[in-house]
């Protein structure tokens, strides 16, 4: 057995407890494996494994990889997760399935123009800047009404929740109130027939898998657990 799926194995079995401790059901949320800085053979063994779901920080890299893995395109959902810059939509909206860091109208936008019409509708989060951190990406809570009807409005988008990264050490009252700020915006879109699929709340690392999912989440983005510690160039 690889040292990948061995700790696949750890990650899941930590999520399952969690979930259980939460009173909620394991299947009710989704692992997402972050692969950046780790090569394309580390993504097929963890599919091997049974993983599918994949997310990237860069989008060069993450493009090169989504074609080197070509061949298991079908069965493979990758997203990108890091900030992305406007020069960067495009190939951001031309390979990946999902982008989890919609913080502003424009980015948005040009997402929506460029989803080439033969693929389905982008799936997308809002991310959320809940510790209010300068050096973090995100929009306020605050703003956050605004940009989610904004982007449930435009036609190649499809928003699908909130994601945030909230500061190291974040205490639980931090990461309550992302599913409370959820909650409230699924309702706010609801009642305007607006985001139908509107069930993502993107919360949780390695090191918090087990508060995020008593707090609420329903995707944690796990690298570190799965694939060991990184080698930056």
């Amino acid at each position: 057995m690889s040292q990948v799926t061995a700790n696949l194995m750890l990650v899941k079995q930590r999520l399952e407890l969690a979930a259980l401790a939460a009173k909620r059901e394991p299947e009710d949320i989704q692992l997402l494996a972050v692969s950046k800085t780790f090569p394309a053979i580390a993504v097929e063994e963890a599919m091997h494994a049974g993983q599918t779901a994949f997310g990237e920080n860069y989008v060069q890299e993450g493009v090169e990889k989504i074609l080197q893995l070509a061949k298991l395109r079908p069965w493979l959902e990758w997203h990108f997760i890091g900030p992305l810059q406007s020069n960067k939509t495009r190939p951001a909206a031309e390979n990946f399935d999902w982008v989890q860091s919609v913080d502003r109208e424009k980015i948005a936008q040009r997402l929506s123009e460029q989803r080439p019409d033969s693929l389905k509708p982008l799936n997308v989060c809002v991310q959320i800047n809940i510790s209010g951190e300068s050096s973090k990406s995100g929009v306020s809570p605050e703003d956050a009404f605004m940009l989610c009807e904004i982007v449930a409005r435009l036609p190649k988008l499809n928003l699908r929740g909130l994601m945030a990264i909230p500061e190291p050490g974040a205490n639980n009252m931090s990461l309550s109130s992302m599913r409370q700020l959820f909650d409230n915006i699924k309702l706010s879109l609801s009642e305007k027939a607006l985001a139908p699929n509107f069930d993502t709340l993107s919360l949780g690392m390695s090191d918090d898998l087990e508060e995020a999912i008593a707090a609420g989440s329903t995707m944690v983005r796990i690298g570190t657990a799965i694939f060991g510690n990184r080698q930056y160039k």
